[in-house]
């Protein structure tokens, strides 16, 4: 018990925590049967500990939401839904998953909710092929005047071609939409027919007049809103006004954004509760939970989204779903109200430190939890800036731009995102030092120069030693002060 007996040892019994002395135990139950699995979540939360997050799309979740995942629920099959199971022995997943529910539909005001989805793009998938049931399979059924497992061969394959062949239009992956909207490479463009609106190239912003314009030619299906890199919110007032002059049902992935619409930092047409008939998101970014996903949806959806399973997913997760319970509790507070606030601060007060350099921050600023910096100004790729920033501690992702030169894998921008920090209790002043730091390494990196091609390489990185180690040592210096479950002991 090493890392128990050590916590034990070195903390005084009114400042011992529960939570630490299940986590520690867990690891050194681990450790005796599979040491390098241990290992590994003990050089994890080290390395997490040296860095300063900045990945938008991560968090920290609380360590009780993180020891309900590691428990017997996992053994359990709960194909179904809460009281309604193909399975025996479901009453204590009903429990969880019911409290999942319940809670979630406190903080959101929604009609209904499905907690089961693994991920958010499992939750995608779930919602497309839901509202493509709901609005096209059972008008053409009733049409037929069958049920769907007593058509014909010939009869079930005319119905599929209605079914593959709807549309979905969604933000463009260049333009901050997720693969999942329709993007070439992901299924979601070939399960159906998939068109992309994109930002006006001047303001960066969305053009809603322009996505009128593209909806009425392509008469989608599915107009789907929300985003993975666009730093601006979103007026569902208007996507749905879109939505419905094309007889098209408004969905909208708030993957990234879920948490800021349950703290209440997105109110009135920025909220897509009021205005969506299907929402989506994961449970992990801004909404601080497990890995997982989450589905939204207006009553005339709900027993078709409750038939995930079978539709698309398989056995659901128990004990994800009970560590989604403990996260919407948490979530369902003036706590987390004044959390989500402060995410959004430390974002305007980070992109404002570019902004005054005159560096090209995408659509000139940030409504929300993250903003895309242009680095190409730095002479350098977004993977060489991911790098640098990373070697000093500081963690984040390379993203593209709009018609980025560098392409996808490249890039020419960074995304940057406050959640997670905030979480530790970063604020506005720490943020703005931070933003220096950036700056300084950013504007010290240089592209490695390739030899063979005599070229700049736009994978490799040089930055000046000593720069380097006082960057680094700013972040360590930062990081002291807003430790990561500081109530964890590991040496």
């Amino acid at each position: 018990m090493k890392y128990l007996n050590l916590y034990l040892k070195n903390t005084s019994l009114e400042k011992q925590s529960a939570a630490a002395i299940a986590y520690l135990a867990s690891i050194d139950h681990i450790s005796v049967n599979s040491p390098k699995i241990a290992e590994s979540i003990v050089n994890e939360i080290k390395a997490q500990r040296s860095q300063l997050k900045l990945i938008a799309s991560e968090n920290y979740s609380s360590l009780s939401v993180q020891l309900a995942m590691g428990n017997l629920l996992t053994d359990k099959y709960a194909e179904g839904y809460a009281k309604h199971r193909f399975y025996a022995g479901c009453e204590q997943v009903d429990v969880c998953e019911q409290t999942a529910v319940d809670e979630v539909k406190s903080i959101f005001g929604c009609d209904h909710a499905y907690v089961q989805p693994h991920s958010g793009a499992d939750a995608n998938i779930v919602a497309f092929w839901s509202i493509i049931i709901n609005k096209i399979q059972n008008k053409r059924l009733e049409q037929l005047g069958k049920k769907i497992d007593l058509l014909s061969n010939s009869e079930y394959e005319e119905l599929r071609q209605y079914l593959v062949n709807c549309k979905v239009m969604g933000m463009s992956l260049d333009a901050g939409g997720h693969l999942t909207h329709g993007f070439r490479h992901n299924i979601s463009s070939k399960m159906m027919q998939a068109s992309s609106y994109s930002i006006d190239p001047k303001t960066e912003m969305l053009d809603y007049d322009e996505i009128a314009k593209k909806a009425k030619e392509f008469k989608p299906d599915i107009l789907l809103a929300g985003y993975s890199a666009y730093s601006r919110r979103i007026n569902f007032a208007k996507m749905r006004e879109i939505a419905d002059s094309v007889g098209a049902t408004l969905m909208v992935d708030m993957a990234h954004f879920s948490g800021l619409v349950a703290g209440k930092v997105f109110k009135g047409e920025e909220s897509p509760i009021s205005y969506a008939q299907m929402i989506t998101s994961t449970t992990h970014k801004t909404l601080r939970g497990p890995r997982g996903g989450l589905i939204l949806c207006d009553q005339e959806f709900a027993e078709t989204v409750n038939k995930g399973c079978p539709l698309v997913l398989g056995g659901p997760l128990p004990h994800v779903m009970a560590a989604k319970a403990i996260a919407f509790q948490e979530a369902n507070t003036l706590a987390f109200q004044d959390y989500s606030k402060k995410v959004v601060d430390n974002s305007r007060a980070l992109a404002e430190i570019f902004l005054k350099e005159d560096l090209h921050v995408l659509s000139g600023g940030t409504d929300n939890h993250m903003f895309v910096l242009d680095v190409s100004s730095f002479g350098i790729t977004g993977r060489q800036a991911e790098d640098a920033l990373l070697d000093c501690g500081i963690c984040l992702n390379r993203n593209a731009i709009l018609n980025d030169k560098n392409g996808a894998w490249y890039t020419s921008g960074v995304r940057i995102g406050t959640p997670a920090l905030t979480s530790l209790g970063v604020g506005v002043d720490q943020m703005r030092d931070l933003g220096n730091i950036m700056l300084k390494i950013l504007k010290h990196t240089k592209a490695s120069f390739n030899t063979k091609t005599q070229s700049k390489n736009k994978a490799r990185y040089e930055l000046d030693a000593n720069i380097k180690r006082n960057c680094k040592e700013q972040v360590i210096d930062l990081l002291k002060d807003f430790p990561l479950y500081p109530e964890i002991t590991l040496q």
